[in-house]
């Protein structure tokens, strides 16, 4: 199965479980994608201080389907996951792994899951600010 993990969690994401998650003997080429958390936005007011994040039922099932399109004939494994809840600055947001046969395939893959997750995946973020102020970010932000 080339989608060797998806996931949305409320637990903090462990890079390494995905390194070890899409580790074989057969891929010469390793990638990751880290999003993390971070103190600004060009939209806001004050420092960031928190992003809130929350989720559809079926939003595990759509990371899947991402994963498995991105990964199409290439034969590259995939983990993936998405974490909710309140996340500080600093946390992982994102953490996606991708092993192949080689980098070009690796990194491709890589860079169509984060891409998609961006554009398809039904997880919403409320940016917090340092003043108080909230503000919702959308599918496609």
């Amino acid at each position: 199965m080339p989608v060797v993990h998806a996931a949305i969690s409320t637990d903090a994401l462990d890079i390494d479980a995905h390194l070890r998650a899409v580790d074989d003997a057969a891929s010469g080429a390793m990638t990751t994608f880290v999003g993390r958390v971070r103190d600004n936005d060009p939209d806001a007011a004050t420092a960031v201080v928190a992003l809130e994040y929350s989720s559809h039922p079926d939003a595990e099932q759509i990371l899947r389907g991402i994963a498995e399109r991105a990964i199409g004939d290439t034969g590259a494994l995939v983990a993936v996951s998405h974490r909710i809840g309140r996340l500080a600055v600093g946390d992982a947001a994102v953490v996606i792994a991708v092993a192949s046969g080689h980098r070009d395939v690796a990194f491709t893959v890589c860079r169509e899951v984060i891409e998609q997750i961006k554009h398809e995946l039904p997880v919403w973020k409320r940016q917090v600010e340092s003043d108080g102020t909230t503000a919702w970010k959308g599918l496609g932000g």
